[in-house]
């Protein structure tokens, strides 16, 4: 029994991690090297995230700036955040590529809430996959009696719903932060 706990608190944190991971490329008004997280080019035939073929630093809290380690990959980077659909237009000056990342506007901030309802979504759909995995082998179990089972289903229960919460006041504070003006 404690090791269908395990692992399915395991696989629920792995769930949480997951969710804070895509939050992190969520804008809230300030420029942040994260939000090129999920931007990649096509480096010697290779998607390799931009992070490993340029530095990126942040100016003045307000733009992006990314110098990259081989210039000959200025254009792809600027294509490939273009085409990242960020909302961030690249500008390549030949050393680097800047990106101004503009002020959010009210409208703006409420598309963002709904990115992160989805990310949240998402993430409880998850953890609801895994209580449903780690409930079907308690109950193929042989060696546990019908008082051990429904215990350890009742546990189940209960991480699966702490976990749930855990998303809720996640994304509760990242919409908290978005909606900041």
């Amino acid at each position: 029994m404690k090791v269908h706990l395990d692992t399915s608190k395991n696989r629920m944190d792995g769930a949480i991690a997951a969710f804070e991971q895509h939050l992190t490329t969520v804008r809230s008004g300030r420029a942040n090297p994260t939000m090129l997280n999920n931007v990649e080019i096509e480096y010697y035939g290779v998607p390799t995230p931009l992070n490993q073929v340029g530095q990126i630093s942040v100016v003045e809290g307000k733009q992006l700036v990314i110098k990259p380690f081989d210039p000959s990959t200025l254009k792809l980077i600027e294509k490939a955040i273009f085409n990242a659909n960020l909302g961030l237009t690249p500008q390549n000056d030949g050393i680097v590529i800047r990106c101004n990342v503009p002020a959010l506007t009210q409208e703006t901030r409420k598309d963002l809430t709904k990115v992160v309802a989805k990310y949240s979504e998402e993430a409880k759909v998850a953890i609801r996959n895994v209580r449903r995995d780690v409930n079907e082998h308690i109950k193929k179990d042989e060696a546990l009696t019908e008082d051990l089972e429904k215990s350890a289903l009742e546990k189940v229960q209960k991480m699966t719903d702490e976990y749930i919460k855990k998303v809720d006041v996640i994304a509760e504070a990242k919409t908290k932060e978005i909606m900041t003006v």
